[in-house]
C-alpha cells in the first residue's frame, strides 16, 4: 500500500504533469519502481502509468503525450513501438454479466514496431503483433496480427502494412 501511495505522488509530479523533464530522468524513476525500461525510451508529458512494477518497454519506444497505461496486469511493450497521443492501454475491465461487477485483468503484449494511433484503445488480453498499426480512435479488443493495419471499433484489418 505504501509503495502505491508513493508511486501515485511520483506519477502525479513527474509523469502525469505538463513538466518537460529529461527522458533519462523518467526512465530512471520507472526503473527505481521496478519497471523494465530499455535505453532510448521516450516518455512525453502527461503520461499516466498505474503500476510501473508491471511494465516493460523495449529500446527506442515512444510513449506520447496523454497516454494512459492502466496496467492492473503486466503490460509488455516491445522495441521501436509507438503509443501515440492519448492512447489507452487497459489491462483490466469489469464483468458486466456479474451482479458483483467482478474485475477481470489480463496482460497485454505490444510487440516490436507496433504503432498505436492517437486516442486508440488496447484492451486486456490483447497480443498486438509486430509492425502492426491501430488507426486513430480505434479499439483493439482481440489479438492484432503482425504487419496489419487495423481500424474501427472493434478494430478490423483493412490491409497489410508493407514496410520499405
Amino acid at each position: 500500500m505504501f509503495k502505491r501511495v508513493i508511486w501515485y505522488l511520483i506519477n502525479a509530479i513527474f509523469f502525469d504533469s505538463p513538466a518537460l523533464l529529461p527522458y533519462s530522468f523518467k526512465r530512471s524513476i520507472l526503473r527505481a519502481f521496478g519497471a523494465k525500461i530499455a535505453d532510448g525510451v521516450v516518455i512525453k508529458p502527461n503520461v499516466n502509468i498505474k503500476y510501473p512494477w508491471k511494465l516493460s518497454v523495449g529500446e527506442n519506444s515512444w510513449i506520447g503525450e496523454g497516454v494512459w497505461i492502466d496496467n492492473l496486469d503486466v503490460v509488455d511493450i516491445g522495441s521501436n513501438a509507438c503509443l501515440s497521443q492519448g492512447a489507452l492501454i487497459l489491462s483490466g475491465n469489469h464483468d458486466y454479466s456479474s451482479t458483483s461487477f467482478d474485475l477481470i485483468v489480463k496482460p497485454i503484449r505490444i510487440e516490436d514496431g507496433a504503432w498505436i494511433g492517437a486516442k486508440a484503445i488496447v484492451t486486456q488480453g490483447v497480443v498486438f503483433g509486430s509492425n502492426s498499426v491501430l488507426a486513430v480512435g480505434s479499439v483493439a479488443s482481440s489479438d492484432i496480427d503482425p504487419n496489419g493495419i487495423y481500424r474501427g471499433n472493434p478494430a478490423q484489418k483493412i490491409k497489410d502494412r508493407v514496410l520499405r
